[in-house]
């Protein structure tokens, strides 16, 4: 069984920064920075996207999508 491709960090924020992900982009990305702990040391927008997809119940504090596009 091959081992699950990891999360392209550099690549998704790259995308995020030039608004090419889709809203499930967007999501997987936000789910691996909360899951990492990485949403909250980088610049504040991060932090703030990562707290309003939580509040509007996209994504869970562990990290955890829980709806999607």
């Amino acid at each position: 069984m091959a081992k699950p491709k990891p999360y392209d960090l550099v690549g998704g924020i790259m995308d995020y920064e030039a608004g090419e992900l889709s809203v499930d982009g967007v999501l997987a990305l936000f789910s691996h920075l909360i899951e990492t702990g990485k949403a909250w040391p980088l610049q504040g927008s991060y932090g703030r996207a990562a707290e309003t997809l939580i509040t509007k119940g996209y994504l869970d504090r562990t990290g955890k999508i829980l709806k999607g596009e």
